[in-house]
């Protein structure tokens, strides 16, 4: 699809469930980088915008419209888009990002605020006005010692809300396990096949061939099913999280692989049974999301 827009309201059509993972000096390199690494798998299974203005597009559609809704000038495109899936691993510090920002993008919001140095007002700012599928961001605890956070930006919203929290406790199992693991992941998968994996996941969601850490490529349904998901059943289980929750939350991911039915497969399946009427598309969607059930349950 090809369009013409002069403002950045496509990127209304973007709306993602955004995760955020608090993290240590100490654990954060190798925790933003395992976030990284996840994140194809992540837009696979969760991929549920397969339509745009009536075409269908890629199983994430969310992912290249977001890139391209914000773009400020070619110069700026040249060096990296404000929306972005970054340059590479962190090396030793999330300070490295922020170096990458100053460097690469110019200030959108010239603006001077008299606040103390250690409140961070002005890189916070600047990096408000930059999209990275994984953003680092600086914040402040109820007692105002600063703190460092990765958003996972990669998800996007729905289908329903046991959906929704599956993800994230696929996510934060992913990180828990992969962040500690030896030998460090982001030795083993080089930082472009991350990124390639990444966009492949965007188009193809779990159909996706991707590169992994033995060196082989699979497809992310069969990776997803024989490694990530015990793998984020062994991070929960190490971040004392309830049994009955795991297998609440990792049982709907499950059902999705089982049944090769995420949002955009449900919503191509409609598509194929009852026609291109997006109207009654989204009212399916709506009554399936108020249902509660999660989006492999829902009737065609």
């Amino acid at each position: 699809m090809h369009v013409t827009h002069e403002n950045v309201m496509l990127e209304s059509a973007t709306t993602s469930f955004q995760i955020h993972l608090q993290l240590t000096q100490e654990t954060a390199a190798r925790f933003y980088n395992a976030s990284l690494i996840v994140s194809a798998p992540m837009v696979a299974v969760a991929a549920n915008s397969p339509y745009l203005f009536g075409y269908d597009l890629w199983d994430e559609t969310r992912i290249p419209v977001f890139e391209q809704a914000v773009s400020i000038s070619p110069d700026e495109a040249a060096r990296s888009n404000r929306v972005s899936f970054g340059r590479g691993y962190v090396r030793e510090s999330l300070i490295e990002c922020y170096l990458e920002n100053l460097e690469h993008h110019c200030i959108l919001l010239p603006m001077v605020r008299e606040e103390p140095p250690d409140r961070f007002w002005h890189l916070r700012l600047h990096n408000g006005t930059l999209w990275r599928w994984n953003r680092p961001l600086i914040g402040f605890d109820v007692d105002g010692t600063p703190s460092l956070r990765v958003e996972h930006r990669v998800v996007p919203a729905g289908p329903s809300l046991i959906d929704t929290i599956s993800n994230a406790a696929l996510y934060y199992g992913l990180v828990q396990d992969l962040g500690a693991a030896t030998p460090a992941p982001e030795e083993q998968l080089s930082f472009d096949l991350a990124r390639s994996n990444f966009y492949a996941a965007a188009r193809y969601g779990l159909q996706a061939s991707l590169a992994w850490l033995d060196g082989h490529s699979v497809s992310a349904q069969d990776l997803l099913r024989d490694e990530l998901l015990p793998r984020a059943r062994r991070g929960l289980h190490s971040l004392h999280v309830a049994a009955d929750d795991i297998n609440l939350y990792l049982g709907v991911i499950q059902g999705r692989l089982e049944t090769g039915r995420n949002g955009a497969a449900w919503q191509r399946a409609y598509v194929a049974k009852h026609g291109r009427d997006m109207a009654a598309l989204t009212r399916a969607y709506r009554d399936g999301a108020r249902s509660g059930a999660p989006v492999h349950e829902w009737a065609v």
